[in-house]
């Protein structure tokens, strides 16, 4: 047996929440995470983990072994210069999450910068309107738009995701061009059925109104949302990342321009690690250079 694989795949399991989640950021298989620690608990002859059908949990010994786990592996990684490895090339494999739009419309483009600076990174990407939980799932970081429950992760601030009223320049031809929120009251909308049926907020200087909207469709996703506003089939709230291609081509119009609509929070999050791998590092510079200026989305 491996003992320091062993270990890492011990700390692993413990910090992932479970061994299926610990073999998905090992990139190996569920079985071969039991068996490393099954052999491990062989060689101590002691118990590490309380398992049962669905979660497990550290013995009293398992505790006290997890802290001189970390200790040893973090000598043997600086070491091998691995802590402090600014000089070496990037490589691995980061398992990154995102809500659908911001994901398709402003991070997939993006990418090729990240690619570009660290060629041998494996970006497994999953895009999601649910909150997928980082432990549980085995992410490294994850992009949130909205206010965070406070959180034992890391999180950084990014700029604010910002958003805009649209619909098909037919659909205006025949209904006619809004000039202040309450002419809306003769639109149907399209709506993002996570949000439903909120009022939409608008301000002009220290004048605030309000629009409960009327549904013709609602849907669980942002681009199916933006294809029923483009097939004229109300207007729609959506991302300015989702909508500007749609705008310079025309098939979209943006209404209501002068008035302002809140701006969502948007954060990446990750593991507060006393060691962060060099690929995590360099996601998060990544993050911080591309999404922090609000005229990202301009």
């Amino acid at each position: 047996m491996d003992l320091f694989t062993a270990m890492r795949t011990f700390v692993e399991v413990v910090h992932a929440g479970s061994m299926n989640a610990a073999a998905l950021r090992l990139n190996v298989s569920s079985a071969l995470v039991g068996q490393r620690i099954a052999g491990l608990e062989d060689h101590l002859q002691a118990r590490l983990l309380n398992r049962t059908t669905r979660q497990h949990s550290l013995t009293a010994f398992g505790e006290s072994y997890l802290e001189q786990c970390r200790d040893i592996l973090e000598l043997v990684d600086l070491s091998e210069g691995k802590a402090s490895d600014q000089q070496r090339q990037p490589q691995g494999r980061l398992r990154i999450a995102a809500p659908v739009s911001f994901g398709t419309a402003a991070l997939m483009p993006a990418l090729k910068g990240f690619t570009d600076m660290a060629p041998d990174v494996e970006i497994d990407l999953i895009l999601s309107d649910s909150n997928e939980d980082l432990i549980a799932d085995g992410f490294d970081a994850a992009f949130r738009i909205g206010r965070l429950e406070d959180s034992t992760l890391l999180q950084l601030q990014l700029a604010p995701y910002r958003m805009m009223v649209c619909a098909s320049p037919a659909y205006l031809t025949e209904h006619g061009e809004p000039q202040i929120p309450s002419d809306l009251d003769r639109f149907r909308a399209v709506l993002f059925s996570r949000t439903g049926r909120r009022p939409w907020r608008f301000r002009k200087g220290a004048e605030e109104r309000s629009w409960a909207p009327k549904a013709t469709i609602s849907v669980n996703s942002g681009p199916a949302v933006r294809n029923a506003a483009m097939a004229g089939m109300g207007v729609a709230l959506l991302p300015e990342a989702l909508v500007q291609g749609d705008m310079a081509a025309g098939t979209l119009s943006q209404i209501l321009p002068d008035w302002a609509l809140p701006e969502q929070p948007m954060a990446l999050i990750y593991h507060r690690d006393r060691y962060r791998p060099q690929r995590l590092t360099k996601f998060i510079e990544f993050a911080r250079s591309t999404f922090k200026h609000p005229a990202m989305y301009s």
